[in-house]
């Protein structure tokens, strides 16, 4: 593969990861996706909720169902215990995890984090491309590329990362109007 490929492959990584961080970020609505990230402590090693149960929405609230009912207080548990800071209630066979409506200063507070995972991803890209001139440059030094081919590389590695921290920038204004729409 070559610079410019491994280049693309590597920031689209990164664009990714963003997208999937932002699902873990409360908005406004109730969204199942909030519980993505939790692990519960089971039969002696961490599995994920997603492995161990099935989430849904409920009006406010996310109704956790365990395929295991004798995992039930293990889920509430990690729930309250997980970065989302929600309630949960064991309630029969299910844990209820109502969603509360977000204050001003929690909106603000989760876009503060998703503009703090939006300039992560911003550096990751830089990281990308700084490690991508490197490699051209080795290769002219090399021989194995000409001074025009690298100069050629270097500008298409500028507008690749230009392109992909403007692609950051949007992901980040649809995310931020999501949390601050009430």
């Amino acid at each position: 593969m070559n610079v410019l490929e491994e280049t693309k492959k590597r920031m689209k990584e990164a664009v990714e990861h963003l997208k999937k961080d932002y699902k873990n970020l409360r908005s406004g609505r109730v969204n199942p996706a909030v519980l993505d990230g939790i692990t519960v402590e089971l039969y002696g090693s961490q599995m994920s909720l997603k492995s161990i149960a099935t989430v849904s929405v409920q009006e406010r609230q996310l109704i956790v169902t365990p395929f295991d009912n004798s995992s039930l207080h293990a889920i509430a548990k990690s729930i309250e215990h997980s970065p989302v800071r929600l309630q949960a209630t064991v309630d029969g066979k299910i844990v209820r995890v109502p969603i509360p409506p977000m204050t001003e200063e929690v909106r603000k507070d989760v876009a503060k984090q998703a503009k703090k995972k939006c300039e992560d991803s911003k550096v990751v890209i830089r990281q990308v491309r700084r490690e991508s001139n490197e490699m051209i440059k080795k290769q002219k030094e090399d021989g194995i590329i000409a001074e025009d081919a690298m100069k050629r590389l270097e500008k298409q590695i500028q507008e690749l990362t230009d392109e992909n921290c403007k692609v950051l920038d949007e992901i980040y204004k649809e995310k931020e109007k999501e949390v601050m729409t009430v």
